[in-house]
């Protein structure tokens, strides 16, 4: 029993020294953008939402945007009232479900082809989403009724303390599934041999699929799923199956699924759970095939 402590001890600290510079990184990122370039954003998305290229720039804003989806939401109800059309609200909602600024940073870990194909992807989903959206459920996907504009907590006029304060706010709530991942890798180091992870997860048969099946109980954090994930790709798993977990799992993590059903009937929630996890697997077996 105490071999098999020290041995974890020892492999949590590996995983943490390797993975904790990114999170570090993220955490601060992340906050950056929140605090110094949120607005900005915001208005930039109320000024392409009539152009031409506007579902392809509203999925390019949802990428860049540091906003949870509790926040998300609530910002595109007001866009809304003001009448910008659903599939543009569509695009940056997906887009900004699978990726932000602090989560990119994060990805870095993965090496570069992993952090340019979940991108490319998140982009590409969000882009999808929006057009499915404007061809057919035109004024009809979201019902926006009863909400109002999620409260600015980053008010205060010292730049310098209301940058500490969004970091504080960060750590506190990735800190704890970020911890939880590393001490799951640092088990599953120990408890999983790597023939088991490249059957499951390579690139030939129903890797992606099962991927792409298991972001959904697996995809607790976006920081915690990371040590998990350079685990597996060091063992065998492939990108292909690496991209489909890492959009489907974001897409269908309880707390954005809590707030995506508060604006979406219960058919439209269906056809999101369901694009969702095609396009999750159908991006992974393009990655698979792209590398």
């Amino acid at each position: 029993m105490e071999k098999e402590f020290v041995y974890f001890c020892r492999h949590f600290w590996i995983v943490l020294r390797d993975i904790a510079p990114f999170w570090a990184a993220g955490i601060v990122g992340g906050s950056v953008v929140s605090v110094f370039a949120k607005e900005r954003l915001n208005a930039l998305f109320a000024r392409i939402s009539r152009g031409r290229f506007s579902i392809f720039a509203a999925s390019a804003i949802g990428v860049a945007s540091p906003l949870c989806m509790y926040g998300t939401v609530p910002l595109a109800a007001s866009f809304s009232e003001k009448g910008m059309d659903d599939g543009v609200l569509a695009a940056f909602m997906m887009s900004s479900v699978l990726l932000n600024p602090q989560l990119m940073i994060y990805t870095a870990a993965l090496g570069a082809e992993a952090l340019a194909a979940r991108t490319a992807a998140a982009f590409l989903c969000g882009a999808a989403a929006g057009f499915l959206v404007r061809r057919f459920f035109l004024g009809g996907f979201f019902n926006f009724d009863g909400f109002a504009r999620a409260e600015n907590r980053d008010t205060d006029p010292n730049l310098a303390a209301r940058l500490l304060k969004n970091i504080g706010r960060n750590v506190r709530a990735t800190a704890p599934g970020f911890l939880g991942g590393v001490a799951l890798t640092a088990a599953l180091m120990r408890l999983v041999p790597s023939r088991a992870i490249a059957g499951a997860f390579g690139e030939s048969g129903f890797g992606v699929a099962a991927a792409a099946l298991a972001g959904v109980p697996l995809y607790f954090c976006g920081g915690g799923t990371i040590p998990l994930l350079a685990e597996w790709m060091g063992r065998g798993m492939g990108l292909g199956p690496a991209v489909a977990f890492m959009l489907s799992g974001p897409a269908t993590k309880l707390t954005n699924l809590g707030a995506l059903k508060t604006v979406l009937g219960a058919r439209s929630f269906a056809l999101y759970i369901a694009f969702s996890l095609t396009f999750a697997v159908a991006a992974g077996y393009a990655a698979a095939f792209l590398q």
